[in-house]
């Protein structure tokens, strides 16, 4: 008989969560202020004794002017206050392994940009930000915001912005097919889709394990539909009429309406069909318009003039988006926390954040409704629509909590996946039966 193995070892700060559990479940979630707070250091001044420095450690931006202008803003806070500041750029899906292994080690950045809600996940090893997170807006953050970063009574971040993602639509095609409006409803959507597929311009749609453009469509899907995964108490209640019914219309619309080879796209692959016309529409953030406006050259002539946006179509339970929050966490074993929130309160503060939310021409949404008032939406009327994006959110898990759990739902793309079996040929009871399983394995019960 052999020995029998030990149980993998839990990450320090986490709550007892496996180091292959965590990068599973934060590598899928991995896959998106108001500026009125207490002045610029919360009415203290910084002590200039000594050199401070800050280590902050964030995605590189697709719009390369947007770093530019963070670096600015950078170069401001340091000759104000005389902390050194290192930003390192690196690559989106590097975030997350060097956020574990920072905390882990107890020794690294003081400050992680994280995404969704990897302030859960690396709860234990992130600081208590319940001062400067009223400061730089409190109750007025988006409540899918707050969700994302409140562990327990505690925020473990502070938001920096939420990624706009909706249907990105050819004005022109539409109109050759004899689209006359806007879809508001999936039923007009389905009857959109129909005449622009007809027309060899069909929808481009992905139901395959992507970061964001799966889980961006499927989620707000069954929301609009009645459909959730849980209850308020975290109880599964996804197997309902309600989300029968939408896996019902997802199966009708993917032939009658969508690019059959979607299923097998990854986050790249609409955004291809898109540039190269084969597409009339598709789910994205504003960064397909980016492309056909800033690079003429790569696409056909003219059509970024011909590019729009909409938000997701409501259905019977109402109109619901997912807008993924990208969020500042400082450490716990940050030796800089003094130096790290008088970092978050400058770039947050108006004057600083408006330059740099300017400069990502609609890609980002501002933590509070003040944002969507900002002239900057009526200057850039293609992604205008966005501005209301916010006010419709929800955090994957609705109506439950924004936890750990509901992160394992999506990293297992489950949601994704009962729609791919309706599409595939499962009968809307047993792919909805399917989902009910994998989920009470998560959840219990």
């Amino acid at each position: 008989m052999s020995a029998k193995k030990p149980a993998p070892a839990a990450v320090p700060g986490t709550g007892g969560i496996t180091r292959r559990k965590l990068m599973q479940v934060a590598g899928g979630a991995a896959a998106a202020a108001s500026g009125a707070g207490l002045g610029l250091f919360g009415g203290q001044a910084p002590a200039r004794a000594q050199q401070r420095t800050v280590h902050v450690v964030q995605w590189s931006h697709f719009i390369p002017a947007v770093d530019q202008e963070l670096r600015r803003i950078v170069g401001e806070f340091e000759k104000a206050t005389g902390i050194k500041v290192t930003n390192e750029f690196i690559n989106l899906n590097d975030i997350t392994p060097r956020a574990a292994a920072a905390i882990e080690s107890k020794k690294g950045a003081d400050i992680f940009q994280l995404q969704w809600n990897q302030a859960h996940l690396f709860s234990g090893g992130l600081d208590n930000h319940n001062d400067v997170f009223q400061e730089l807006g409190g109750d007025k953050v988006y409540p899918f915001i707050r969700a994302a970063l409140n562990v327990n009574g505690t925020y473990r971040g502070v938001p920096f912005f939420a990624v706009a993602w909706g249907p990105t639509y050819r004005k022109d095609y539409f109109k050759e097919a004899g689209v006359q409006r806007i879809p508001q409803t999936w039923d007009e959507m389905l009857q959109a889709g129909k005449k622009l597929k007809q027309m060899g311009k069909p929808v481009g749609q992905t139901l395959g394990h992507t970061i964001g453009d799966a889980p961006f469509f499927t989620y707000p899907l069954t929301w609009s539909f009645g459909g959730m995964e849980t209850d308020d108490k975290q109880r599964v209640i996804i197997n309902s009429a309600e989300t029968r019914r939408a896996v019902e219309f997802m199966r009708e619309f993917w032939f009658a309406a969508c690019d059959e080879g979607g299923m097998a796209w990854d986050d790249a692959s609409n955004n291809r069909a898109f540039l190269s016309e084969q597409i009339s529409m598709t789910g994205n953030a504003s960064s397909i318009w980016y492309k056909a406006k800033f690079d003429p050259k790569s696409v056909a002539p003219g059509m970024a003039d011909q590019i729009g946006h909409f938000l997701m179509p409501a259905g019977p339970a109402g109109r619901f988006m997912m807008p993924q929050p990208y969020s500042h966490c400082i450490t716990d074993y940050s030796p800089n926390k003094r130096e790290a929130r008088e970092y978050l309160r400058f770039i947050m503060k108006r004057e600083n954040y408006e330059k740099w939310f300017e400069r990502n021409l609609g890609f980002c949404l501002g933590p509070t409704a003040e944002w969507e008032k900002h002239p900057m939406w009526d200057r850039e009327p293609a992604v205008a629509p966005f501005r209301e994006m916010a006010k419709y959110g929800r955090s994957m898990g609705f109506s439950g909590p924004h936890d750990r759990k509901s992160s394992e739902v999506q990293a297992k793309y489950i949601i994704t996946d009962m729609y791919a079996r309706g599409v595939k040929g499962d009968s809307p009871a047993d792919a909805v039966a399917w989902a009910e399983k994998e989920l009470k394995i998560v959840y219990g019960g």
